[in-house]
C-alpha cells in the first residue's frame, strides 16, 4: 500500500469535522498506562534508494524456506508450486477483484468461488463446500459453533491430538460466557483412547473433533471415532489434511458432518504463517446453518448460466440479529490459488505429490531410526509427518541443523512436550535427505 501523507491542514479539518480540537481527545477510553508518552525513536529521514537498501538488509537477516532445506511442518508445508500458478493469480481482473455482491459485473470472481467450492467438495467428498473462511483453525471453531448451534447441547470431545494453536483458537470460540465446553480426551500412544472417549460421551455432547492426520503426523482411525459420535447422537467434525484426501478416504466416505481443513498446501507459500485458507465443508442437511459465503448456479432470463451470492438471509447481509456467524467474508484470492493449483496438477498429479510426500517421508524416518540416539515415536501409520525423539533436547538439534543449512523441524517443545516433528514434501530429493540423516548423526 502506497504512503499517503496527512498534513497538518489535513488534520486538522478532520478533526474540526469529527467535533474534537486535537487527536488526544479522542483516546479517552484507552489508559494512560497503554500510552507511549514520548516520542517515537526514530532515524533520520534518508532517501528512497537509502531505505530500500536498509529494507533489503533486515530482509536477509531473516532465514528463509528457499534459503534452507525445509523439514517444517506441523500446519506449513513446503510443497511445490507451479510456476504458472502466480501469473494466473496475479492478473489485474483477479489481483484487485473486491467484494462480489453486484452479481451483474462480478461473474468472473464468483465463477472462481463456484469452482473451489465444487473441487473442495469433490476432494472431501462433502455435498457443499462455502467459499472459504480465514484458515484451518478458524474454520474448525465455526465448525464448533455450527455444531453447538444445531444440536443446543454445551460439551465438545477432542479425539486424539489436534493441533495446540488450533485447540486455542477453539477455546477462543467455546470458552467465552461460560455455556460450553472443549474437553481433550486421553491419548493412548499418540492417538484416540477410544475407551476413554466412549466413557466420557453422554446426550450433552454436541460434537467430536478429529485431525487427520493427526497433530504428530499419525493417521486415526477415523471411522471409529465417527461411529462413537453418531451413536451418542453427535456431530462428527474433521479436519483433514487436503494432499493426504488423494490417498486417504475423504471425510465425507466415513460420515463426517463437517470437513474443515488448512489449505495452505494447496497453492499457497509459506508466507511467514500466511495469509492462509480455511477449508469449510458439510453434509447437505447442514447447509443453512454453513457459515460465510455461498456461491451458487442459477439461469438468468436469457436462460444463461449465471454465479450468484445464495442463501443470504441466514447471514449479516439481511438478517444479522439471526445470523450463526460473524464471518462475512473469504479468502478469494487464496481460494483461488487452490483453484488454480488444484487443475495444474490435476488428479493424477495431487495423487503423485501425496504418494511422493508419503514414501519419502517413510524413507527418511527409516533412515532416522538407524542413528544411535534417535527413534521415530510410536508404530501407528503417517502419512508425511513423524515425531522423532532426540538424544539432546530438540531445541538444540534445531538449533545445530541451521548451521548446516536445515530448517530440522517443529521442536515440541514450544507446546510443552518433547520430540522433533518432522515433515517431508514431494520437492525433497534423496541426496537431501541422506544429508540430512548425516549431519543428525554428528549431535549427540
Amino acid at each position: 500500500m502506497p504512503f499517503i501523507a496527512n498534513t497538518d491542514r489535513d488534520r486538522e479539518e478532520m478533526l474540526r469535522d469529527i467535533g474534537v480540537s486535537s487527536f488526544e481527545e479522542l483516546l479517552p477510553d484507552i489508559p494512560a498506562t497503554c500510552r507511549l508518552d514520548r516520542e517515537l525513536d526514530l532515524p533520520a529521514a534518508i532517501g528512497e534508494m537509502e531505505v530500500a537498501d536498509l529494507l533489503s538488509a533486515l530482509a536477509e537477516s531473516n532465514q528463509h524456506a528457499p534459503g534452507y532445506t525445509s523439514f517444517l511442518g506441523g500446519g506449513a508445508y513446503d510443497h511445490y508450486i507451479p510456476a504458472a500458478l502466480r501469473t494466473i493469480v496475479s492478473r489485474s481482473e483477479f489481483y484487485t477483484a473486491y467484494t462480489p455482491y453486484q452479481a451483474e459485473v462480478s461473474q468472473g470472481t464468483l465463477q472462481a468461488i463456484y469452482e473451489y467450492q465444487s473441487m473442495i467438495c469433490r476432494l472431501y467428498g462433502m455435498d457443499v463446500a462455502n467459499a472459504s473462511l480465514y484458515d484451518g483453525a478458524t474454520a474448525l471453531g465455526e465448525a464448533v459453533a455450527l455444531a453447538l448451534n444445531v444440536t443446543g447441547c454445551s460439551r465438545v470431545m477432542v479425539a486424539g491430538r489436534i493441533h495446540p494453536n488450533t485447540t486455542e483458537v477453539l477455546k477462543t470460540f467455546v470458552e467465552p460466557g461460560g455455556k460450553a465446553s472443549l474437553e481433550q480426551n486421553s491419548l493412548k500412544d499418540g492417538l484416540c483412547d477410544f475407551e476413554a472417549l466412549e466413557a466420557s460421551m453422554s446426550d450433552s455432547v454436541a460434537a467430536v473433533i478429529v485431525q487427520q492426520p493427526n497433530f504428530y503426523g499419525s493417521l486415526e482411525d477415523v471411522q471409529r471415532i465417527g461411529e462413537i459420535a453418531h451413536r451418542h447422537n453427535a456431530l462428527f467434525i474433521v479436519s483433514a489434511d487436503p494432499v493426504s484426501l488423494a490417498v486417504l478416504e475423504a471425510p465425507g466416505v466415513y460420515g463426517a458432518d463437517i470437513a474443515v481443513g488448512e489449505g495452505q498446501p494447496l497453492g499457497s507459500a509459506l508466507n511467514f504463517g500466511g495469509p492462509y485458507l480455511g477449508i469449510f465443508a458439510v453434509s447437505e442437511k447442514y447447509v443453512r446453518k454453513l457459515p460465510g459465503r455461498l456461491v451458487g448456479l442459477t439461469k438468468d432470463r436469457d436462460g444463461e448460466d449465471g454465479f450468484i451470492l445464495t442463501l443470504q438471509t441466514r447471514e449479516q447481509h439481511i438478517r444479522r440479529e439471526k445470523a450463526t456467524s460473524n464471518i462475512c467474508t473469504n479468502q478469494a484470492l487464496n481460494a483461488l490459488q487452490a483453484v488454480v493449483y488444484l487443475s495444474l496438477v490435476g488428479k493424477t498429479g495431487l495423487r503423485q505429490v501425496a504418494e511422493l510426500s508419503m514414501q519419502k517421508a517413510h524413507y527418511l524416518a527409516g533412515k532416522i531410526n538407524e542413528l544411535p540416539g534417535y527413534s521415530v515415536r510410536g508404530d501407528a501409520p503417517f502419512f508425511r509427518e513423524f515425531v522423532v525423539d532426540t538424544p539432546v533436547d530438540a531445541s538444540v538439534v534445531v538449533q545445530r541443523m541451521l548451521e548446516h543449512g536445515f530448517f530440522a523441524g517443529c521442536d515440541l517443545g514450544l507446546f510443552g512436550e518433547t520430540g522433533l516433528l518432522c515433515a517431508v514434501t514431494e520437492k525433497r530429493t534423496k541426496a537431501e535427505m541422506d544429508r540430512f540423516v548425516e549431519c543428525l548423526g554428528s549431535i549427540s
